[in-house]
């Protein structure tokens, strides 16, 4: 299936939740958006639904607190991960938003794909390469959305594109790597197509209720 069936621009806000407790019911397909706190998460997710404020961008990185829901068709949703890496925080605070991103990935059982955001002038960090190898141990596919790439020219953002291509190609997932740019739209009719076909995926089968 493709674009034609499931449109990112139908994106709505649904709920914030603290906690995986607080989410809808655990069913249907989601895809999590995660990275680092200054990688330019809200700006790729205002541009792939094409809706100017659905995430709330911040000149202050790190004000992703919650786990923000964003329903695009019944049973099939976008989750904007609490940002991870950014310093200036207490460290109270960045364990509660680490423990709340570590519980939803590991036993959401309808997350079914994983966008990983980081700088394209600083990709692979610790954290999103534990992010990354987390996801491929998990068998879960991946896109390794390299943003800002209007801040290099189109030869040096290609050549960053291979290189991180080549580093994660040992971990043998699924894992594609597209540059991304919020201004200029570069890459956003890709990550799309792959975001759709994640969330077009037939829903998986809920176990039958005992009588």
């Amino acid at each position: 299936m493709s674009e034609s069936t499931i449109n990112l621009h139908k994106a709505h806000f649904t709920i914030s939740a603290p906690d995986i407790r607080r989410l809808p019911t655990d069913s249907g397909i989601e895809v999590a958006f995660a990275g680092r706190s200054n990688a330019g998460k809200s700006s790729a997710l205002n541009t792939l639904t094409n809706q100017k404020s659905l995430a709330r961008t911040s000149k202050t990185p790190g004000r992703t607190q919650l786990i923000n829901v964003f329903e695009v068709a019944p049973e099939k949703r976008l989750i904007d991960l609490p940002g991870y890496g950014y310093a200036k925080v207490p460290l109270e605070m960045k364990k509660k938003w680490q423990k709340a991103l570590g519980e939803y990935l590991e036993k959401r059982e309808s997350l079914q794909g994983l966008v990983v955001l980081m700088d394209i002038r600083h990709p692979l960090k610790d954290l999103d390469q534990d992010l990354i190898e987390w996801a491929a141990d998990s068998n879960l596919p991946v896109l390794a959305l390299l943003t800002k790439a209007d801040k290099l020219s189109q030869g040096k953002a290609s050549a960053e594109v291979l290189s991180v291509k080549k580093k994660l190609k040992a971990l043998n997932a699924d894992i594609k790597v597209q540059a991304f740019s919020s201004l200029k739209k570069t890459g956003a009719s890709q990550a799309t197509q792959i975001i759709c076909d994640w969330l077009s995926q037939d829903l998986p089968e809920q176990p039958a209720e005992i009588e």
